[in-house]
């Protein structure tokens, strides 16, 4: 079975973590996991298996992407992943939850707390960042089955994306492995590469949202609604335009620093969707969100997700990356 047709099979609506999770596991089961590598030559199959998921679901998005990245972080840097498991990736960095690495052996042992780590209750592995004695970021693979790894209820009190459950998880002498050398997780290729594929999950549940106000107007003529979904298809093509054409130059050149890509891909996709978002919302009235569940799901939930960008801090990382660019990078 292909993905599509196991997400038409399945109702998208997960009460809590334990049923992200049981769904996780059973896509996992069936192989649905198996993903091109971002720059295999089939980056936008990638892009499109993450946008589907994200229409059906975006709190399922959430642990399947983190599950696919880690899986292609491993396989890019050399791991094996143990069969049959699932893993988060968790890499968030406050000044408050860091994890420390301590070399044992062939194997490390990790102290600290971990903050935002979504699906942490229900998944067998992770794949997260921690610090090493000289204060380099090494990125590390644990089982959450053992002793010195507990699962806490702290740090998630949300609405939109709450069935995540992305909790703090704290380490004491649990043991891991290190994969790849300090540095890797930021420095490969990889990185910005993935963080297309994020981009690639607000997409979809971005097209989720509008096909509501596409069937509306498809059945009634409202000038309104028509204006609006005028303008919800321009913010979409634009969108998956950005992605056909990121996956692309990925797949053109897989080793090539993917930074500005990336940057400006997240930040068209996040502006057409949070238009999306407005648009359908002023043309539909607050009849979907009261009365269709999926879409009240996806429209708590996208506002959230899209807090993976940090809005004007990612929009000046991107000036700063044109300002230095030639005259040319405009140029069709």
């Amino acid at each position: 079975m292909d993905l599509q047709n196991y997400l038409a099979r399945r109702p998208p609506d997960y009460a809590d973590t334990a049923a992200l999770g049981q769904c996780l596991r059973a896509m996992v089961e069936a192989g649905l996991d198996h993903l091109p590598l971002p720059g295999s030559g089939r980056t936008l199959e990638r892009f499109r298996a993450l946008a589907d998921v994200g229409g059906h679901d975006l709190g399922l998005c959430k642990l399947y992407e983190g599950h696919t990245d880690a899986l292609a972080i491993i396989e890019q840097l050399g791991g094996t992943p143990t069969p049959g498991s699932t893993w988060g990736m968790w890499a968030a960095e406050p000044p408050q939850a860091r994890v420390q690495v301590i070399p044992l052996g062939h194997m490390v042992a990790l102290n600290g707390r971990k903050a935002w780590c979504s699906g942490a209750s229900v998944l067998s592995h992770a794949l997260l960042t921690a610090w090493d004695g000289d204060q380099q970021q090494q990125l590390v693979a644990v089982a959450l089955d053992q002793p010195g790894v507990t699962i806490t209820d702290q740090g998630w009190n949300a609405v939109g994306m709450g069935a995540t459950g992305s909790v703090e998880v704290l380490f004491d002498g649990a043991e891991a492995q290190a994969i790849g050398s300090p540095g890797d997780y930021l420095q490969r290729p990889g990185f910005w590469q993935g963080g297309i594929g994020i981009a690639a999950c607000w997409y979809g549940a971005t097209r989720q949202i509008a096909e509501r106000l596409r069937q509306h107007c498809a059945q009634r003529e409202e000038p309104h609604a028509l204006a609006h979904l005028g303008a919800v298809d321009t913010a979409l093509q634009a969108a998956a335009d950005v992605l056909r054409c990121s996956a692309l130059k990925i797949d053109s050149a897989p080793e090539e620093n993917a930074e500005l890509l990336a940057r400006r891909a997240r930040a068209v996709i996040e502006q057409s969707a949070e238009q999306v978002m407005r648009d359908v919302g002023r043309a539909l009235g607050a009849g979907p969100y009261c009365k269709d569940r999926h879409f009240a799901r996806l429209i708590a939930d996208l506002p959230v997700f899209l807090r993976q960008s940090h809005a004007e801090r990612d929009l000046a990382a991107l000036g700063q990356l044109i300002a230095g660019q030639p005259g040319e990078a405009w140029t069709l």
